[in-house]
């Protein structure tokens, strides 16, 4: 079946044939290469065994080639104009389960549960909105859902943020969040050339393989994530500095110095030259000196 959804001239006339105009308060930017599509599958290590859930299929380029790779498909569209247009292009498909709501406001536990088998292995592959990408990937990775990886295309400079290492100018809380839950790989790099309507930056395909446990301990999580972000409220300052300047209102000076001098990492580091190791070291002595 060489009629595939993802060409030029496909895309156009379905399109057309639907009068159906781009939102770009959606970020709608469809792909127009089935080669990257079927890449982007085997990326995400889909089989006849796996179960795969599709966030924004769009026309259903990808959705198409979910359904001819996986066992099943479950695709999330919130943008009702495109219902009919799925069930048209997809119609040929019988494992697809299309559900008109906002993944930010599902319950995806449910619905794996509801749609796959119980041991089945479930894979996330989705060609994210940038507007939504870091909303999107962690509530999925906080919600801990029963997956085993999500594989995105998403802008690559967010892309390169997500699987940085330290001290580079890519890395950041973000990167430590999605660390703590996953390992992140950029697997493949997207030219802005294959997309309709072309956006203004590359993409890059991200691959987040969920971990079993997170490859640190931390006494407290919520408090682990708040300090990470503090550490990164102003790049160019001092561990120290933003340290004092974002908890002002909850601890005093001295103390936080102290505890800095405790955890034996240098105050005057700043916050991308820490490892997750060193940032969940100085969480937890955070957190003990605390409950002194």
């Amino acid at each position: 079946m060489s009629n595939y959804i993802a060409t030029p001239s496909r895309t156009k006339e379905i399109l057309n044939k639907y009068k159906f105009t781009f939102k770009k308060s959606l970020g709608q930017n469809f792909l127009v290469d089935v080669n990257i599509l079927k890449n982007i599958v085997r990326h995400a290590g889909i089989n006849k065994d796996s179960g795969a859930i599709e966030i924004g299929p769009g026309i259903g380029a990808l959705t198409e080639q979910l359904a001819i790779h996986a066992d099943k498909v479950v695709a999330f569209e919130i943008d009702q104009r495109l219902l009919p247009i799925l069930k048209d292009t997809l119609g040929d498909y019988s494992n697809i389960n299309l559900i008109h709501q906002d993944i930010l406001e599902a319950n995806v536990k449910e619905v794996i549960e509801e749609n796959f088998a119980q041991n089945q292995p479930v894979h996330v592959v989705a060609n994210l909105p940038y507007y939504i990408t870091t909303p999107i990937l962690m509530k999925l990775v906080r919600d801990k859902l029963p997956v085993s990886s999500i594989t995105v295309m998403i802008q690559k400079e967010v892309a390169e943020r997500m699987a940085a290492k330290p001290n580079t100018k890519s890395y950041g809380s973000l990167t430590i969040a999605l660390q703590y839950y996953t390992s992140a790989e950029v697997v493949m790099i997207v030219p802005k050339t294959v997309f309709m309507p072309q956006p203004n930056v590359d993409s890059a395909i991200l691959k987040l393989e969920m971990r079993e446990k997170p490859p640190v301990h931390v006494e407290d999580e919520d408090f682990f994530f708040e300090l990470v972000k503090s550490s990164f409220a102003q790049r160019r300052k001092t561990l120290q500095n933003n340290l004092k300047s974002y908890f002002k209102d909850k601890y005093d000076k001295d103390m936080i110095t102290d505890i800095l001098q405790q955890s034996g990492i240098d105050a005057k580091r700043r916050g991308e030259s820490l490892s997750i190791e060193e940032f969940a070291h100085l969480a937890n002595t955070f957190t003990k000196s605390l409950q002194k």
